[in-house]
């Protein structure tokens, strides 16, 4: 992508993750002392990343990254917060999901309304866009570290009148996830109350 710059975050690993990104061509490595999580990782990203748009995107690479020029588009368009859906009509996967992580997608997305204005079709997917404002303001408020970072992302999108829109993307699901259904879904429920709680206080806006 012409004008474009690659940010990596190393959420603390110690099997030279940081300096392969480096080799590999990242203009900018941020690297985290020890693990604190996803949404920590990104959070840090995205504080840190300058421009007019900002988007993040999953290492395993379920999404071609060539999928971020529609999202950065539809930005530039207007749009305060664009998001990809597996769920979308036009969506498509290429590799599925094991059956466990399947219904735990199903699960978790199910339980993200007990926090969310909207009706949402994929609160989870791994990418993800922002105009410079949107992306400031969301990131700047966010708290969740792990995996429910994704749901407080609409939760603050929507307390703030962002606008919001969902994209159909491609997906080839991996066997390099390092999810854990089991564990991260329960995390994830916890937090969801955590998030709904905050809202609830006026944290969010």
């Amino acid at each position: 992508m012409a004008g474009s710059s690659w940010w990596f975050v190393d959420d603390g690993s110690n099997d030279g993750t940081a300096d392969a990104a480096r080799a590999g061509g990242a203009d900018v490595v941020l690297a985290h002392p020890s693990n604190l999580g996803k949404g920590a990782a990104v959070r840090t990203g995205m504080l840190a990343a300058s421009g007019a748009v900002a988007a993040f995107i999953d290492a395993d690479l379920a999404y071609e990254p060539s999928q971020l020029v529609g999202l950065l588009d539809a930005v530039e368009s207007g749009v305060d917060v664009v998001v990809g859906s597996r769920k979308h009509e036009g969506a498509r996967t290429l590799v599925k999901a094991g059956r466990l992580r399947e219904i735990g997608g199903r699960i978790i997305n199910s339980l993200t309304r007990v926090v969310l204005l909207g009706n949402y079709r994929d609160t989870q997917c791994g990418l993800k866009a922002f105009s410079a404002d949107a992306a400031r303001l969301i990131f700047g408020r966010s708290r969740i570290d792990r995996f429910a970072f994704d749901v407080e992302i609409f939760v603050i999108a929507e307390r703030n009148g962002l606008t919001l829109r969902e994209v159909p993307v491609t997906v080839v699901n991996t066997t390099r996830s390092t999810v854990n259904v089991v564990r991260d879904a329960s995390r994830l429920v916890r937090d969801l109350f955590r998030i709904r709680r905050w809202s609830r206080r006026g944290v969010y806006g």
